[in-house]
């Protein structure tokens, strides 16, 4: 069995640093400004032979329950009880502040084994700040440089000393993570004639990423979804920074949720943290299958959700629209007709977008979402056989062929599904530079209503129809 490991200290210890020394990606947003986590954050992690949950935290501050950091130091407070093993951070360069010893207390407290880790050994005068550290009561400070990867030997050999040597090194829990590396966009179809199109999976884990402006409501659904304070929340726009994943189930199947941070227009955004925000959360857009756009019904397709929306098609996702805050909409009826012909008008490259109405407060409408998150990765998977493409092709052509251009009247051989995730189609012709863009848009359209593909983006790519007379020449007498 594992054990899970709590990263504690004050603000600007080198918290994240750690973090991301140990589970070996930069997954944690660092930066020299204090107060940058916010959220809990776990992730499994090695030490040399160790194998671990790591758990990054809000630095501790003293402030009211109700304000935000009093919140964040709420979801701290949570990952010291959901520890097995407490690494107590402190800064060596700085020295010992009072905020250290208060949050000591706090710590020795829960009654968990603690590790004292003196960060930021390597910096001169540091000597002095890891002495101090004594004073704090919780044992022998153990130096390290989390930045450069120094003193991880008496780091593992301090947790194994914590823990006991059974419990350091007891048996992993087999769970079966899901690939990072595993192909995401366009996955190959091995044999695009074939008939026998593989059924849906419909225990296969799920990706999910939450996205859009920032007080939207992201955090607050993903609370509802898994039914707990999992995320910070409050009025403040802009709470979440991190990309935060939760691990999650629902009837059953297994999903990862990433809580993102909000997107703002590009030129609003000036400071570092912000660039780096938002960077983390496109990361999430890629690594995800499914992304639920939230919007703020009270003021829903301002120009950014627009732009949002059209990132994630161009990524190949498949969107689904969450219209939250409902319950704060007097005329309901009057706000949904609305909205559905906006979402129609605005948004032609997903015709057929799946978009539901939600309270995530309330926690009204959250089966419907999932329903329709399922509908759209069921489409977004969809696979049609080569025969039925091309009997529907013939219909196409009949009623509607392509135009001439420059006189001459442009042929279509073929047309085959060569990947999935999204539908990606393959249509051989004679002159692929001169198709218009119009027809182009005209086949996408007929192949989304002839076979059921609604709400997700559809790659149509023209290939040359192969001539087998070229490069042999006619032979003179």
């Amino acid at each position: 069995m594992s054990f899970k490991v709590a990263i504690l200290g004050r603000p600007n210890v080198g918290k994240s640093t750690l973090f991301n020394r140990l589970v070996g990606k930069k997954l944690a947003l660092v930066d020299d400004t204090p107060g940058v986590t916010r959220d809990r954050r776990v992730h499994p992690a090695k030490l040399y032979d160790l194998h671990f949950d790591v758990i990054d935290t809000a630095g501790f501050e003293t402030a009211a329950a109700a304000t935000l950091q009093g919140r964040m130091r709420a979801q701290t407070e949570i990952a010291i009880r959901e520890a097995d093993l407490i690494f107590f951070m402190v800064d060596s360069k700085s020295g010992l502040m009072p905020d250290d010893k208060a949050f000591a207390d706090i710590v020795r407290r829960s009654g968990k084994p603690v590790v004292l880790v003196a960060n930021k050994a390597e910096a001169r005068g540091a000597q002095g700040g890891m002495l101090e550290a004594w004073e704090v009561g919780l044992g022998e400070p153990i130096p390290i440089s989390a930045e450069h990867g120094q003193g991880m030997p008496d780091l593992r050999d301090a947790v194994i000393a914590a823990l006991g040597e059974e419990r350091a090194f007891g048996e992993e829990d087999t769970v079966d993570e899901i690939a990072e590396s595993e192909a995401l966009i366009g996955e190959d179809i091995t044999d695009p004639d074939a008939e026998d199109i593989p059924a849906y999976d419909e225990t296969k884990p799920m990706r999910i990423a939450v996205v859009g402006r920032p007080n939207a409501g992201k955090s607050t659904l993903i609370n509802a979804l898994v039914e707990e304070e999992r995320l910070l929340t409050g009025p403040e726009a802009g709470i979440t920074r991190d990309s935060i994943s939760v691990d999650w189930e629902w009837r059953g199947r297994r999903i990862k949720l990433f809580d993102t941070a909000g997107m703002r227009r590009k030129a609003k955004i000036q400071e570092k943290l912000e660039k780096m925000s938002v960077s983390d959360g496109l990361r999430a857009i890629r690594f995800a299958e499914i992304v639920i756009i939230v919007f703020d019904a009270t003021i829903p397709f301002e120009k950014q959700d627009l732009q949002i929306v059209d990132l994630i098609v161009r990524e190949g996702r498949a969107p689904v629209i969450a219209f939250n805050k409902w319950d704060l909409i007097d005329n309901p009826q009057e706000m949904l007709a609305e909205l559905r012909e906006k979402t129609t008008r605005l948004l032609p490259q997903v015709r057929g977008i799946r978009a539901v109405t939600l309270s995530a407060e309330t926690g009204r409408g959250l089966d419907k979402l999932m329903e329709a998150v399922l509908g759209t990765h069921r489409v977004w998977n969809s696979r049609v056989s080569t025969g039925k493409l091309n009997r529907w092709l013939e219909g196409i052509l009949a009623h509607h062929p392509p135009p001439a251009v420059a006189g001459r009247r442009l042929k279509i051989k073929y047309i085959t599904q060569a990947k999935t995730r999204p539908p990606g189609f393959v249509l051989s012709t004679s002159r692929p530079d001169a198709m218009p863009q119009s027809y182009i848009r005209y086949l996408v359209n007929s192949l989304r209503e002839a076979f059921d593909l609604p709400g997700v983006p559809i790659r149509m790519v023209l290939r040359a129809s192969e001539n087998p007379f070229a490069g042999k020449a006619k032979k003179r007498d």
